[in-house]
């Protein structure tokens, strides 16, 4: 798939892959940018590889949206205490709780872990970050149809 979109000049901004309830299916959430008709090119090539089975694009209908953060920071002692604040404002989990490697666990939309990186960047050094890329299921009783 990726062959498929860098021969064409599209960009994807994040790719998940995963097993599903099915042990024969795999569920490849890909997040990619675009006018109607460039989207429209990206599913219909998709449809052609051999082993996809269906495409959807879930953004046109009600979904959620989330990616997971993990993101690593080295801590002066006189900013942990406000750090800890800013983790348990945001919902986020606290995984190491060390000065010289704290590390924090944090799930939302694109939008705001990206804003959550900034400002938790602020009480220390950001050592690492790891982001998952885009996960989406549709709400209610919709499902993605294969």
């Amino acid at each position: 798939m990726t062959g498929l979109y860098s021969s064409r000049g599209y960009n994807i901004e994040s790719l998940n892959v995963a097993a599903t309830d099915d042990p024969t299916v795999s569920r490849i959430t890909l997040v990619t940018t675009g006018n109607e008709q460039v989207l429209q090119q990206i599913v219909n090539q998709s449809l052609k590889l051999v082993d996809v089975v269906n495409v959807d694009d879930m953004t046109v209908d009600a979904h959620i949206e989330r990616e997971l953060l993990l993101i690593k920071l080295k801590v002066p002692a006189s900013q942990l205490a406000a750090l800890r604040k800013a983790v348990d404002d945001a919902h986020a989990r606290v995984l190491v709780d060390d000065a010289a490697s704290f590390t924090i666990e944090y799930t939302d939309s694109e939008a705001h872990v990206t804003r959550f990186i900034a400002q938790v960047s602020n009480y220390g050094e950001v050592l690492e970050v790891v982001r998952s890329g885009a996960l989406a299921v549709y709400t209610g009783a919709t499902t993605l149809k294969t």
